[in-house]
């Protein structure tokens, strides 16, 4: 990479540590052509631009977005904790705490997980919900709070 450019570019090895999509590579070369890199874009259909299958594909979200990730019973199933994982690196998301209040120690973990869970919820639901979504018992919010024993 040339001298002049922006602070804000990043090192290749940089690139691809970050899970960078075809999107971000596009308005990645535009901005370096833009600062007078001297690069092209590449002509559709042409070796190395991107196919329409790849448009496809980045148009595509993470499984904990789409159906297939939410578990029928309220909040994220195994596959969507996983694909969250994998696009939000570092992230402790966990499964839900469905063990019943009275079979959980006082002070555990788990019963400080649930017991924050449901504070922030329960005002989640009261100050961000419509009265009908409030009322619809199948509502996300309103599984999610019967998944975690609310």
């Amino acid at each position: 990479m040339g001298t002049g450019q922006g602070t804000d570019m990043i090192s290749f090895k940089d690139f691809l540590e970050e899970k960078i999509g075809l999107w971000d590579r596009i308005h990645a070369k535009r901005k370096r052509i833009k600062a007078g890199s001297g690069e092209r874009m590449r002509k559709p259909g042409s070796e190395g631009a991107p196919t329409k299958q790849n448009f496809i594909d980045a148009q595509e979200s993470a499984a904990w977005q789409r159906k297939e990730g939410k578990s029928e019973s309220g909040g994220l199933n195994q596959k969507g904790i996983a694909s969250y994982r994998r696009e939000n690196p570092g992230s402790k998301l966990s499964m839900a705490v469905t063990t019943k209040p009275s079979k959980l120690k006082k002070d555990s973990k788990a019963a400080n997980r649930r017991k924050s869970f449901c504070a922030r919820m329960g005002g989640m639901k009261r100050s961000r919900t419509s009265a009908k979504t409030a009322r619809d018992p199948d509502s996300r919010i309103n599984k999610a709070l019967r998944k975690w024993n609310c």
